[in-house]
């Protein structure tokens, strides 16, 4: 018989013992007190960001997720790319079809029209994002150009001058993040949003 083990017996210390003992610190370390300590710093660092980046109306009521895409209806706003996951938080997924499935040929062909109908433009220009899903189907950006078609159908609809759009588009638009990485895009929920706010401070 190994000697450690010889001795581990007369000494009345079992070899199970710091087994258990390392499994306990890391469920109570990492598993509890890690995660205790870093909800609490997240949330008095960034309180809006720790809670979701929620959006509440007057009433105090939650109206969405800044991080989270939604349908908008009426041409008075911004309309989002197409979702797999029909804008459910609890089902966020992409549609996971092969570029080679003409059920997906369809689907974008359809959209295509669709969009190029209600923005009264020609299909060949509609930007690639407002027909497709993005992997998460609750993407809430969009690229500056799928956001400039939509400007003029929106100012219509408000009764607003493009000019008067175009600058809450504008105020909007985000870069590369870091200068370095991605692309420059605008958060269609916080566009929709300032244009309501817009109306509230007339």
């Amino acid at each position: 018989m190994n000697t450690s083990m010889k001795s581990s017996r007369r000494s009345g210390n079992p070899l199970w013992r710091p087994a258990i003992g390392l499994s306990l610190f890391g469920l109570l370390g990492t598993g509890l007190v890690y995660a205790v300590l870093a909800t609490g710093i997240s949330g008095a660092l960034f309180p809006a960001q720790a809670d979701g980046s929620l959006i509440r109306d007057a009433n105090g009521q939650v109206r969405g997720s800044l991080y989270l895409a939604q349908p908008f209806v009426g041409d008075g706003y911004f309309q989002t790319r197409p979702s797999a996951a029909n804008y459910d938080p609890m089902a966020a997924a992409g549609s996971n079809m092969a570029r080679s499935n003409p059920d997906l040929a369809k689907r974008v062909s359809e959209a295509t029209a669709a969009v190029a109908a209600r923005e009264k433009i020609d299909p060949a220009t509609v930007p690639a994002d407002l027909v497709t899903q993005s992997a998460s189907g609750l993407d809430p950006e969009l690229s500056p150009a799928a956001v400039q078609l939509q400007v003029r159908r929106v100012a219509a609809a408000r009764g607003w001058s493009e000019a008067r759009v175009q600058a809450l588009v504008d105020a909007q638009l985000q870069g590369r993040q870091w200068g370095v990485f991605g692309q420059p895009r605008i958060n269609v929920v916080a566009l929709n949003r300032a244009l309501d706010r817009a109306v509230q401070a007339r």
